[in-house]
């Protein structure tokens, strides 16, 4: 326990450092603008190393169901990553399961770097939130509802492990609905964006028509 304690702190250090290392190269950004380079950094690290783990190096973990489904929220993820290296298994679903929950953190950290940008409402902008919508669905719906029926049926996991996940992939439906309503707006604003455009070429060709 006092090697992941250990650990757990240097690698604190290490991402404290890279943000004021950040914050002294780039100074004529924002601190927020620093921290969310350091956190899509983060991401696409964490995307790398547990994709590695989870579905190259292997055991591959619909196959070896063992653990808790530690899903989205920070402190419940740090939790559970404690939980795992405390009992010395479910190693490998962690991975995976930080896996699919990091994949959409670079494009949600996209999103807000093309907002400051002034480059959110533009065909990047539109592509960046499809991906956002479609592979938040397809990993935390339907691979991490796989995963946690692969977990739930399978004997060996401990059963409050298995309420963790139950839990945790319920906490996937409640940001289920927040995406389904961001998905109604965004709808909503591209078919105003394309009203816009269609009344301006009609004003336009009507004015042309006058001259």
């Amino acid at each position: 326990m006092v090697l992941v304690v250990v650990g757990a702190l240097l690698c604190i250090s290490c991402w404290v450092s890279l943000y004021f290392l950040l914050c002294n190269l780039n100074g004529s950004r924002s601190y927020e603008w620093n921290c969310r380079l350091v956190t899509l950094v983060h991401g696409i690290l964490a995307v790398c190393i547990t994709g590695y783990i989870g579905y190259v190096d292997g055991p591959w973990p619909f196959t070896y169901p063992e653990g808790p489904v530690m899903l989205a929220h920070h402190t419940l993820s740090i939790l559970g990553i404690l939980l795992t290296l405390w009992l010395g298994e479910s190693g490998i679903e962690s991975c995976a399961v930080l896996f699919g929950s990091e994949i959409t953190n670079p494009l949600l950290q996209a999103r807000w770097f093309l907002k400051q940008t002034g480059r959110y409402r533009t065909l990047t902008g539109d592509v960046v939130d499809v991906l956002f919508v479609l592979l938040f669905v397809l990993m935390r719906v339907f691979v991490g509802g796989t995963m946690l029926y692969c977990e739930l049926i399978s004997p060996r996991p401990r059963f409050f492990i298995k309420c963790g996940g139950v839990a945790m992939y319920a906490l996937s439906w409640v940001f289920m609905v927040d995406i389904v309503r961001f998905s109604i707006r965004k709808s909503k604003s591209w078919q105003k964006r394309k009203t816009d455009q269609q009344e301006t070429v009609a004003a336009n060709g009507h004015e042309g028509k006058k001259d």
